[in-house]
């Protein structure tokens, strides 16, 4: 513990705003209000940006994505009450996604607890089921110590969101400062090696193989482990796949990735080494038919309780992504012969070429209303190697899987496991915030924007230049025709992009194939926050109609 921080008395607020400083926050998205407005004036006195949303879920959504794009934590801070209670889905999400995350309420004041005060509810309580930790500060003298456990405990472990409640009275109240103990900045997370003989094991199981694969997640991203990852294929030569949000950490184009081959690999693999992500459903649960029953899996967690969940494995090593996958390399140095093209390698090659022309026809499509794959290409092409992409929405998502590549780790996103449907623009908005000087795309379907498509006004008025791709085949999911529309389906072909305008940013309606890439380029080219509003037809079959694996993404 160090001495306090040299000041004869301060608030509460200024305690908090100080512990936030001491942890390098150096962006907070919240929305203004009581009781916590002394404590945004004091954030901002010491340098910390505050970015403004236009509601609390956005908030937490922003901060998501912030943190995933830069693999450290996001803050987000929210007035008490309801406002509170409107990051819930949010942390929900980051729990789900094990993404570390410092949610900020303001409450009601202690002293008026159990008289009917103004916002009074237990928001600890309510909070605490989609946060690693929920606690209250219930004296000025634990701030420093409480605020300095959030950020612990958001990156202990397999990360996630913590909640810290912030009493009204708390933060008015005066302390000297010699009462408070500043703590040391949070440090980073233990990186921990895996068993030698686990180790050992593996190479033996996959030089063994046939047919071998690397599968990996977003735990790759975390634990800084993309360097270890690509220099691990590169050695071995094995075809690499990731998750949807684990993607770019061996960059789509390398060698030894084809994501347009993931069936057949998943389906015919005889070794299956899975690094830094769950057998969830995004894999299947690795089991049949999506996965061959007589397969060898092998896996690395720094979670053991994920190690086996789903399906036996025949090793299980406990240990951090990067730190393994060194030690995974070292072990394997002479064992493979990665510049032989193997039988295995050719197939998949191969079977990828097939997939990419099986979408060709639709792609080049200049139909009326136009094909989501011919949007998808023109995306595509108009895309810088290092753009962050997002991807919201149920169809749309599906059909940007197939067709947009990622080349970095951290640079993909979307609505992960848990299917949080909605957060195309706080995300774009949060990764603009992490790397404003990289290309922000968000490719939405229609629906999703209406949930939360508002928050363009925040990139507006904070300089943040993201570029919305709105799909909109004017409903919810994809329809047929031969099949009556569900109750609420149909949202009509809206002016999106109108909202974009009406508050400053650039807005354009396409309605045309050929019109696309103009639009896209007119809309890159105003400097400003943009929703280019394409229209699809609304009864293209689905990706997964189509063959591919559409639906949610996640890892």
């Amino acid at each position: 513990m160090r001495a306090g921080w040299g000041m004869a008395t301060l608030s509460g607020s200024e305690a908090v705003a100080r512990s936030l400083a001491n942890e390098g926050v150096e962006v907070i998205f919240h929305i203004t209000g009581g009781p916590n407005i002394e404590l945004t004036v004091e954030c901002e006195r010491l340098g910390i940006r505050l970015i403004d949303v236009r509601h609390e879920q956005a908030a937490a959504a922003a901060a998501h994505a912030y943190a995933r794009v830069l693999g450290r934590t996001g803050v987000c801070l929210a007035p008490g009450g309801p406002a509170t209670i409107n990051m819930l889905p949010g942390l929900a999400h980051a729990l789900d996604d094990a993404v570390p995350l410092v949610a900020l309420g303001g409450s009601a004041p202690l002293s008026q607890r159990g008289r009917g005060s103004f916002q009074e509810m237990d928001q600890v309580a309510l909070m605490a089921p989609a946060s690693r930790e929920a606690f209250q500060l219930t004296a000025p003298a634990q701030i420093p110590e409480r605020v300095a456990a959030a950020f612990r405990l958001a990156r202990a472990g397999r990360q996630g969101p913590v909640y810290l409640d912030l009493p009204a009275d708390v933060l008015a109240a005066q302390i000297e400062s010699d009462a408070l103990h500043v703590r040391a900045p949070t440090s980073a997370p233990s990186r921990p090696q895996g068993d030698s003989e686990a180790v050992r094991r593996v190479i033996e199981i996959l030089r063994a193989a046939e047919r071998p694969l690397v599968v990996t997640g977003s735990g790759i991203h975390w634990a800084g482990a993309s360097g270890a990852l690509r220099a691990f294929i590169d050695a071995t030569g094995i075809p690499c796949f990731a998750t949807p949000q684990g993607r770019g950490a061996v960059p789509d184009d390398h060698p030894r990735s084809f994501p347009a081959a993931r069936s057949a690999a998943f389906r015919e693999a005889d070794a299956v080494l899975v690094v830094g992500t769950r057998d969830n459903f995004i894999l299947s649960h690795l089991s049949p038919p999506r996965w061959s029953p007589d397969a060898r899996f092998m896996a690395v967690n720094l979670d053991a309780a994920e190690l086996g969940r789903n399906r036996a494995l025949e090793v299980g090593i406990v240990g951090d992504a990067a730190a393994v996958l060194g030690q995974l390399l070292e072990e394997a140095r002479g064992a493979f012969d990665p510049a032989s093209e193997s039988v295995w390698v050719g197939r998949l090659r191969s079977q990828a070429a097939k997939n990419a022309e099986k979408r060709r026809a639709a792609e080049e499509s200049s139909a009326t209303p136009i094909h989501p794959l011919r949007l998808m290409k023109e995306v595509r092409e108009l895309l810088d190697r290092d753009a962050i992409v997002v991807e919201d929405g149920h169809d749309t998502l599906g059909f940007s899987r197939h067709s947009i590549p990622t080349h970095e780790a951290g640079h993909r996103l979307n609505p992960g496991p848990l299917g949080n449907v909605g957060i195309g623009v706080p995300f774009g908005l949060g990764a603009k915030a992490a790397k404003p000087d990289r290309q922000v795309v968000v490719i939405s379907g229609d629906s999703a924007f209406g949930w939360m498509g508002m928050n363009i006004d925040s990139c507006c008025r904070n300089d943040l230049p993201i570029l919305v791709v709105i799909c909109n085949n004017a409903g919810i999911t994809a329809r047929s025709k031969d099949q009556p529309l569900m109750p609420g389906q149909h949202l009509g072909y809206s002016d999106y992009q109108r909202v974009c305008e009406a508050f400053g940013g650039y807005g354009e309606r396409v309605e045309k194939a050929d019109e696309i890439r103009p639009a896209l380029e007119r809309a890159l080219a105003s400097g400003r926050p943009a929703v280019v509003n394409v229209i699809v037809d609304m009864f293209a079959p689905s990706a997964t109609q189509m063959g591919f694996a559409g639906g949610y993404g996640g890892g």
